[in-house]
């Protein structure tokens, strides 16, 4: 294995986020004058203690999300989990591979998994950390950027790979 990283998503602030609005919901809910009864709550099936814990349901499994990204010299493994299985990019479908910056919010509208912004969809990001990444060009017209939080490592073990086996495709000058 030349380079290895995993990432996740670091989203605590969903947490505080929801937790406001839980407190919102409950309280309207069961206090004041208009609170619910026992057996009011009942007839509604519980409803707002069932919204309240799906929500936080929903962001534990939206931080639950990794990418795993292996670089070796058959090519690039990457994993997104949990939507998708393990796949791998041999280094003769890639027709360039190079580091740079990126902007999450405004080339992919955000974090996680994302399609480039305005319909873009040959163009596919997978952003966590940092604001580099590795962009990945196949040989079919499609594009991957991997985000890294390892920057300079990535960058040498690129040129390790570059300079060991001629391969052409990396782009390593480019920053």
């Amino acid at each position: 294995m030349i380079f290895e990283e995993k990432q996740k998503l670091n989203l605590w602030w969903l947490y505080i986020l929801f937790g406001i609005q839980a407190i919102i919901i409950l309280s309207t809910s069961f206090l004041g004058d208009t609170g619910m009864s026992l057996s009011e709550l009942q007839q509604i099936y519980y409803l707002p203690i069932i919204v309240v814990v799906f929500i936080f349901l929903l962001v534990y499994f939206i931080n639950q999300n990794y990418l795993l990204l292996y670089i070796d010299n058959n090519g690039i493994i990457y994993k997104y989990w949990p939507f998708s299985r393990t796949k791998k990019i041999a280094w003769d479908d890639i027709e360039k591979a190079y580091l740079r910056s990126y902007d999450a919010l405004g080339e992919y509208g955000g974090w996680g998994f994302r399609y480039r912004l305005w319909f873009k969809w040959n163009d596919k990001a997978f952003l966590f950390d940092g604001d580099s990444g590795l962009q990945i060009v196949l040989t079919n017209g499609k594009k991957l950027l991997f985000s890294t939080a390892k920057k300079e490592q990535l960058h040498q073990s690129l040129e390790t790979l570059k300079q060991k086996h001629q391969l052409l495709m990396i782009e390593t000058d480019v920053r």
